[in-house]
């Protein structure tokens, strides 16, 4: 530890600012590039910062590995302002080749492991990158269209000798890109938002100002263990990642896909205080039998998201998990915003059950109205919005005036609590994971019988929501073979669970088009109905 260390001003005061063709709310005093946040490193020393299986990667280790991985990186020809695609799962190499990417100066593009062949050739054609960083595990004949770096370049556990520094000699503008993090996208294929360091640093500097753990508010003892079991690419991801930098965290991952035995067995011995996870997360730790044997009483605040929260749920976590209550926190936010824009503290989800809470700092909020007696659209402005889609068909759903159309639906309280009530997109979100409808229906027709297709989430209580399909085929088609087929062209978790098979054509509106309102509000209505005659 060094109290010596200079730290970035970080301040609270917020001024109107211009912004490129906007102009935002921001701090005055605010960090401008984001390779500044791992000087914090150096910090918190031997410190764990990475807990996975048997190995344990200090602060120290991370700082002195991302700068043998910038040099590898920089080697193989990155170079300032390139996008470097960085594929692989949680994993203390993957959090080194992140901050060597952003030492070197060069633009992480985060690819979703869980991808099939279709949708990652989709990624690399759309976005071209200059350098791929793979996990030996992953393999791909677009990934051989392109130079690779190695995935372990430089990385080395336990003391090594100083090394090379290569970190780029140019500092980025905060306007600059500074990562590309892939969202689902109403017109099917994978949609790449570009976010800059103003970007991602406003979002830190906000969460950390209404959480009083500023740099300059944390303590050389301050920090705690955290269990960490969503993927690092992300948005959710990225913020842990730069938050843990800042307050001196320990990261603690399991060793491969989420499984509840495990989270219970590293939150007891980690002492683990803090979990941020999505709601089938928990559900599974509550229902796993091990909850009842396994001491968890460190942990003391979880925080929701990436999935619909409801009432009914966080009393069930309460429940289950009393040394959290109430501090069970939640929020909103989506990817083109950088992330989250509103924040319920762990009070407020006690007080107002249901709310997704109050704006933060420097994030505006308004509800535009679509017509008397209805809810209107969430539009939000704020200095974490994305730069622009890349490669994408898709329109801005940033306005002239710097608003962002979320395409949720909502409300504002008196007291400026926001409550979502729908969504005017037509997207799914399954476990955290983003699944957009249009994909997997052109993915279902394209299949041997199936003529028409209808692809829609309905409510699941251990996922959040489920997906539905309802396609027009022979009455005799097998369901189980067409699962079997749909793997590796669409992502494994966007393939339906529920089917619906009809003979006769889809009913049409007065336009001539499929009438979906009208056929998702029917099924879900039968699946309510049917729900209610086993309880």
């Amino acid at each position: 530890m060094t109290g010596a260390l200079t730290l970035p001003q970080w301040g609270t005061e917020i001024i109107e600012e211009p912004a490129g063709e906007s102009s935002f709310r921001m701090y005055a005093e605010r960090p401008r590039h984001l390779e500044s946040l791992l000087d914090l490193a150096a910090r918190w020393g031997d410190r764990p910062h990475i807990v996975q299986g048997d190995r344990v990667i200090t602060f120290a280790d991370l700082h002195r590995n991302a700068k043998r991985a910038a040099v590898h990186l920089r080697s193989r020809g990155a170079a300032p302002g390139d996008r470097v695609f960085l594929l692989g799962w949680n994993s203390p190499e993957w959090i080194v080749n992140y901050w060597a990417i952003t030492l070197v100066g060069a633009v992480p593009v985060l690819a979703n492991a869980w991808w099939s062949a279709a949708e990652l050739d989709y990624a690399l054609t759309s976005l071209d990158p200059a350098l791929v960083v793979v996990h030996p595990r992953i393999t791909s004949p677009s990934l051989d269209r392109f130079p690779h770096a190695d995935w372990a370049g430089g990385f080395s556990e336990g003391e090594t000798p100083a090394v090379a520094d290569g970190s780029s000699d140019r500092e980025p503008a905060e306007g600059d890109p500074c990562v590309v993090i892939f969202t689902s996208g109403t017109e099917g294929q994978p949609k790449a938002v570009e976010l800059s360091h103003r970007s991602l640093l406003s979002g830190l500097q906000m969460l950390l100002h209404i959480t009083k753990r500023l740099p300059h508010q944390v303590s050389d003892e301050d920090g705690e263990p955290a269990l960490h079991t969503g993927p690092m690419f992300h948005i959710g991801g990225v913020q842990t990642l730069l938050r843990s930098v800042v307050v001196g965290d320990t990261l603690v991952m399991p060793a491969g896909r989420f499984d509840a035995g495990e989270a219970l067995r590293l939150i007891e011995e980690w002492r683990v205080r803090r979990w941020s996870a999505v709601p089938t997360m928990v559900t599974r730790l509550l229902e796993h039998p091990d909850v009842q044997v396994r001491d968890v009483t460190s942990l003391r605040a979880v925080t929701v998201g990436g999935a619909p929260v409801t009432a009914e749920f966080l009393e069930r976590l309460r429940g289950g998990l009393p040394g959290v209550n109430p501090r069970v926190a939640t929020g909103y936010g989506l990817t083109e915003n950088g992330g989250q824009a509103v924040a319920a503290s762990g009070n407020d989800t006690v007080l107002r059950p249901g709310t997704t809470g109050r704006a933060l700092p420097c994030v505006e909020i308004s509800i535009r109205k679509r017509g008397a007696g209805e809810d209107g659209e969430i539009l939000v402005r704020s200095p974490t919005q994305m730069t622009r889609y890349i490669a994408s068909a898709s329109t801005s759903p940033i306005d002239a005036a710097g608003w962002l159309h979320t395409g949720d639906l909502g409300t504002i309280d008196l007291e400026g609590y926001l409550w979502i009530t729908g969504r005017s997109k037509d997207m799914i979100i399954r476990g955290g994971e983003n699944i957009a409808p249009a994909a997997v229906e052109e993915a279902l027709v394209a299949q041997d019988g199936v003529k028409e297709a209808v692809v829609f989430g309905v409510p699941d209580a251990e996922f959040g929501e489920e997906v539905a399909a309802v396609i027009v085929a022979p009455a005799g088609i097998d369901t189980a073979q067409l699962q079997s087929d749909l793997r590796g062209v669409i992502a494994s978790f966007s393939i339906p669970t529920r089917w619906e098979i009809r003979s006769e054509p889809l009913e049409t509106n007065h336009a001539g088009k499929v009438d979906k309102p009208l056929i998702v509000r029917t099924v879900r209505e039968r699946l309510e109905q049917e729900k209610s005659v086993t309880r």
